[in-house]
């Protein structure tokens, strides 16, 4: 990151010793610490996003080329590949509500069975 050696770390920390004094030196290494740290942190979240939204977009390019395409079967892998995963993204998207769908419907069905042995056992 900086091209700094240990003779200018030694002269950094014998002008903080003297500036700041013993007492103060600790507390303010930690929070030249805490700042790097969040400063990293905050670096790594925007190229996570960034790479994010590249993603997004390549995409989205992709599929309005999937779209324009005649034939669906003779599609490039890079195209293929993109396809795929997007249609992987709709089936996790749509997977919660499958499964709230599958347990509304069950309790209907054990109402109808209900309903159907109750007939029988009168007559």
């Amino acid at each position: 990151m900086f091209d700094i050696g240990f003779w200018e770390l030694l002269i950094i920390a014998l002008m903080g010793l003297l500036v700041l004094g013993p007492e103060r030196l600790p507390r303010a290494i930690r929070s030249v610490q805490r700042g790097m740290a969040r400063a990293r942190q905050f670096g790594s979240r925007m190229e996570a996003e960034l790479n994010h939204e590249l993603r997004i977009k390549e995409l989205h390019e992709n599929l309005k080329k999937i779209e324009s395409a005649d034939d669906i079967d003779n599609l490039p892998d890079d195209l293929k590949k993109s396809l795929a995963e997007l249609q992987r993204a709709a089936a996790s998207v749509q997977a919660p509500y499958a499964k709230k769908d599958a347990a509304a419907e069950k309790p209907s069905e054990e109402k109808n069975k209900d309903a159907e042995d109750k007939p029988n056992e009168s007559g």
